[in-house]
C-alpha cells in the first residue's frame, strides 16, 4: 500500500497552535485551582484539578475543530455529565455527615475553567478561576464564622448523635443504661444503630430529635456512661442541613 507523506505532515498550524494556547490555559488554571486543594490537603488535589481542566479543554477544543461549535456545546454537556460521575466518587458518607461535597464542587468549577479555554474563550476561563478560588478562599472565613455560633434550632434542622462504644458481652447492658439516662433526661430516641467496632466491640449510636436538647446534660449523660468500665468511649455531635 502506498502511503503519500504530503497527507501525513498536513495538519492545520494554526489549529495546533489554537490547542496549544487553549490548553496551556486549562492547565494554568486547573493548576491554580488545585494548588489551594492541594494546600488544604483535600480529595481531589493539584494533579486532580488539573487533569479535569486539560482533558476537558482538549475535548472541547477537538470537537469545536473538528464539527464546529454545534458539536462542541454537545461535547460540553457530555463533560458536564461526565465530572459529574467524577465528583460522586469524591463524596463520602460517616454517619449523618456528608464529606466532600465542596471538593465534587470545585471539580466541576475545574472542567467549567478546561471547557472555556478548550473554546477559545479564554477570558471566561480566568474569570471562572478567579470566581472558583473566591468561593473556596474568601467565603471560608464566613463559613467558619458561622459554624462557630450557637445552633439555633428554629432556623435548621438538627440532630444530635450520642455514641458509645462497649464490648459484646456488655452491650444489653450498655445499651439499657443508655436508654434509662435519655429516658430520665426526657430525650426521646429517633434512630437506634450499632456497628462492629473493631473485634471485640460495638458502636451504638442513638438520633435523638433536636427539640430542647441541652449540650450540658449531653454532656453529662457522656460522662457518666464512659465512667462506666464496660464503655471504652462516650461522646455526643451534631449535623445539620437547611
Amino acid at each position: 500500500m502506498h502511503y503519500n507523506l504530503h497527507n501525513l505532515f498536513d495538519f492545520d498550524l494554526f489549529g495546533l497552535l489554537h490547542s496549544t494556547i487553549c490548553l496551556a490555559m486549562a492547565f494554568a488554571c486547573g493548576t491554580v485551582i488545585g494548588l489551594e486543594r492541594q494546600y488544604r490537603q483535600r480529595t481531589a488535589g493539584l494533579r486532580t484539578n488539573a487533569l479535569v481542566a486539560v482533558s476537558a479543554a482538549a475535548f472541547v477544543n477537538m470537537a469545536l475543530q473538528l464539527d464546529g461549535s454545534g458539536s462542541a456545546s454537545r461535547v460540553v454537556a457530555y463533560v458536564v455529565s461526565g465530572v459529574g460521575f467524577l465528583g460522586a466518587g469524591t463524596i463520602m458518607k460517616e454517619g449523618l455527615n456528608v464529606r466532600g461535597l465542596n471538593t465534587a464542587a470545585t471539580l466541576w468549577g475545574s472542567a467549567a475553567t478546561g471547557a472555556c479555554a478548550g473554546a477559545g474563550m479564554l477570558g471566561q476561563a480566568i474569570l471562572t478561576t478567579i470566581f472558583v478560588l473566591a468561593v473556596n478562599t474568601l467565603l471560608r472565613p464566613v463559613v467558619n464564622s458561622i459554624n462557630r455560633r450557637p445552633i439555633d434550632d428554629d432556623a435548621s434542622e438538627v440532630t444530635y448523635q450520642l455514641c458509645v462504644i462497649s464490648t459484646r458481652e456488655e452491650q444489653k447492658q450498655a445499651l439499657a443504661h443508655v436508654g434509662d439516662l435519655l429516658e430520665r433526661a426526657n430525650y426521646p430516641v429517633g434512630d437506634l444503630d450499632v456497628e462492629a467496632f473493631g473485634d471485640d466491640e460495638v458502636e451504638m449510636t442513638a438520633t435523638l430529635l433536636a427539640t430542647s436538647v441541652d449540650s450540658d446534660e449531653l454532656d453529662r449523660i457522656a460522662d457518666e456512661l464512659a465512667a462506666k468500665p464496660y464503655i471504652s468511649q462516650a461522646y455526643w455531635n451534631t449535623s445539620t442541613s437547611e
